[in-house]
Parts: C-alpha cells; sequence; structure tokens
C-alpha cells in the first residue's frame, strides 16, 4: 500500500461545511489518469485537485482536476484549496489546461484568498432545451466560451433562482454547465450552478462559473466589484472583481480532514 497526503479542503464558504468541499492531493509524480480518476470517483467530491512540482519557471505547480466522471479543463474551488494547502508566501502558480492561475493571500486580510481566472468571453444563443430542463420558459441565454461549456440563464431574482427545480436527467444529457443567476437580496448577485453532465447535479460552489458570471454582471451592473451569492445547501460567498481581461475571485477556505489515502 502507498500512502498518498489527502487534504479535504471548504473553500469559498464561511466555516467547515460550508462553501464547496475539494479534495487535494500534492504528488511528487502525476499518477495514470485511470488511477487518479478512481481516486476522485472514491473521494465523490465535485472536484479532486491533484498537483505536482512544474518542471517549468512560470508556475510553482501543475494542478489538474477530476470530478466523479471526468477530468476538466477549468476548476476554480479546487484551485483555491489547492493554494491553501501549498501557498508558503504571498502566492502560489498553478499550469493548467487552462494556463496560469494564480492565488494569492490578500493584503489586508490574512485569511482571505484571491483566485486570478480568465474572464470568458459571452455570446447570445437560444437552448430552450436548457431551459425546458431547468424548468424555466425559453429565454436568451449567455454561452461562455473556453469555461466548462457554461451558459447563463438569467431570471428575474433570487427567490426565483432558488426556486430552480431541474430534471436532471433530461439535464445530464446536455453537456451544458447551467447557470441560473439573478440579482441578490444581501449580495449583488445570486446564482445556482448544475452539472449533472459531469456528476455533479448541483454545484455547491463554482469559481469557473463565476469567471462567466463576473464579464456578465459587470457589464449589467455598471462596475467591476461586487459579491456573489452561490445560493446551494451549503451557501457560498464570493468577493469578484474584473482586471484587465481577468476575474479575480476572493474567498476563504479551510482543513476540515487531512491524512493519507492509501492506494
Amino acid at each position: 500500500m502507498t500512502p498518498l497526503p489527502f487534504f479535504q479542503v471548504d473553500a469559498f464558504g464561511t466555516g467547515p461545511f460550508t462553501g464547496n468541499p475539494a479534495a487535494v492531493m500534492p504528488l511528487d509524480h502525476w499518477l495514470d489518469d485511470q488511477v487518479m480518476q478512481a481516486i476522485a470517483a472514491e473521494n465523490n467530491l465535485s472536484e479532486t485537485a491533484f498537483t505536482v512540482p512544474s518542471e517549468g519557471g512560470e508556475a510553482d505547480f501543475d494542478l489538474r482536476w477530476f470530478t466523479p466522471a471526468m477530468e476538466v479543463p477549468m476548476c476554480g474551488h479546487a484551485t483555491l484549496a489547492a493554494g491553501h494547502i501549498l501557498l508558503k508566501g504571498a502566492s502560489v502558480r498553478f499550469a493548467t489546461k487552462s494556463g496560469l492561475l494564480a492565488v494569492t493571500r490578500d493584503g489586508e486580510d490574512d485569511s482571505l484568498l484571491k483566485l486570478d481566472l480568465p474572464a470568458a468571453a459571452l455570446h447570445e444563443v437560444s437552448e430552450p432545451e436548457v431551459c425546458e430542463a431547468l424548468g424555466l420558459s425559453p429565454r436568451p441565454i449567455m454561452l461562455a466560451d473556453g469555461c466548462n461549456d457554461s451558459i447563463i440563464i438569467p431570471v428575474d431574482g433570487e427567490d426565483e433562482v432558488r426556486a430552480v427545480s431541474p430534471d436532471f436527467a433530461a439535464l445530464g444529457k446536455i453537456h451544458r454547465m447551467a447557470i441560473v443567476t439573478a440579482p441578490g437580496h444581501k449580495q449583488d448577485v445570486a446564482s445556482r450552478v448544475f452539472v449533472p453532465y459531469a456528476g455533479i447535479d448541483e454545484d455547491p460552489v463554482t469559481g469557473s462559473a463565476h469567471a462567466a458570471l463576473v464579464p456578465y454582471w459587470a457589464e449589467r451592473l455598471g462596475r467591476n466589484r461586487f459579491t456573489a451569492l452561490q445560493a446551494s445547501k451549503r451557501t457560498g460567498l464570493l468577493d469578484c472583481e474584473l482586471r484587465d481581461g481577468r476575474v479575480i475571485l476572493g474567498g476563504h477556505a479551510v482543513t476540515v480532514i487531512e491524512g493519507y489515502f492509501q492506494i
């Protein structure tokens, strides 16, 4: 049996049992893809983040993410979780399939971490089958290029966001991360995120979704900084900023499990 370091981190929450749990497994070298996929399925969290020390000069670590069902090209909350575990100084840089991502410690609040993601490009599409699977009437929606096949579906208010009750069997046949969003009550923006095609019916807090939501809402709010609530049962809170074509997401992370995975 080989022991592999294992951490479970609640990211973008207000403390333990809030936000989105992610497994972080720092490795010395990559395991076979099938083994990493099996570990992610065994963990049964929305994401397991695997890292190895980077051989390039730009990054400190190479980073890959697996859901219980597949490897994905971008994940925000598991990157924040990996930064929480691996950050030793002011920042840590990750080489990923979505380019170079960084997690930094906020200069004013040491407990606040900031995740730097590329902002998604958005364009309007019509996909009535997605709206139908969400139990919503057909409406114009926004497709986010290069962001886990995200689509933004606007509704009128936070109460309607909370009331959405998807047909997960129907939605799971559509290769889309469905983001239902509206103006919030206490926070500027509210959303919920559904990704059944990737083995995640509802994601508790989704950093990659906010790579699309931040440019979407920056245009509609008329400002580049605002707060966001992901209104899942676990609740997620994010500080959002659009800066020079990048999305900066501020949030907290806490380690809730530490140990070893035996294979």
